[in-house]
């Protein structure tokens, strides 16, 4: 049977999942990878998570956390018995988000005030509108954020902004698949996950509503039975 790897997004580490574990099949004896938060590249990041975690598994990646999980694929493929990516992306950093990055790791440096200002301010990005209203929400997400640090977020992005052209070997994966997605999602936009489901046509492709990029925070009851129904076919 394999194990089930959750692996985070940019910033996040296991809390990320917390409303995700009671649906997570014992069977598979779920576990949290790490390795975003050890090594520099997503490559250096698949690596550690098949070398960590070895046999067969199934992998849940949510954005970075999605960018590694599409890297396992082509590292081994022959070693994922199935893959739910979470609002990601699979085609490399266009110039326009490069130059973003790059302007929030100058920022990033300036310490923890500076830090702060921008990533409430970028909240309208990464949640919908219709959760915005929800303070204890969105405070949560921007304190966990801070404290991941200056150095975890330069690190992080740069390992985003250098990303792997996934598209080139996506299709040659023939297991399940798992593709969830925010309608509006503006961080990494339906049209990216739309790509991935053209090129994984085997896909289960599910759209959360009145959902932004934040899904496991935003729509936990949605995703959980998504991901949950999913999961069971390789628990048994």
């Amino acid at each position: 049977m394999p194990q089930l790897v959750l692996l985070p997004g940019l910033a996040c580490d296991a809390r990320l999942w917390e409303a995700q574990w009671p649906v997570l099949p014992a069977a598979l004896d779920p576990v949290v990878s790490d390795a975003s938060t050890r090594f520099d590249s997503i490559e250096e990041m698949a690596a550690a998570v098949l070398r960590e975690h070895p046999g067969p598994l199934v992998l849940c990646g949510a954005s970075m956390g999605g960018m590694v999980a599409m890297e396992c694929m082509r590292q081994a493929p022959g070693r994922i018995a199935g893959v739910a990516l979470l609002g990601t992306s699979a085609a490399p950093e266009s110039p326009q988000t490069h130059q973003l990055r790059s302007q929030a790791i100058e920022v990033f440096a300036r310490g923890p005030a500076a830090l702060r200002e921008l990533i409430e301010l970028n909240v309208m990005f990464a949640f919908h509108s219709a959760q915005l209203p929800d303070r204890a929400l969105t405070r949560r997400y921007v304190d966990r954020v801070v404290e991941a640090g200056a150095e975890q977020l330069i690190r992080q992005n740069r390992a985003v902004m250098k990303r792997p052209d996934a598209r080139a070997h996506l299709g040659r994966y023939k297991g399940p698949v798992l593709l969830v997605c925010g309608e509006g999602d503006a961080l990494t936009p339906p049209e990216s996950m739309r790509e991935i489901a053209a090129l994984l046509p085997q896909a289960q492709l599910h759209w959360l509503h009145d959902c932004g990029h934040m899904l496991t925070m935003e729509k936990p009851a949605e995703l959980n039975a998504l991901l949950g129904d999913w999961l069971r076919q390789f628990a048994t």
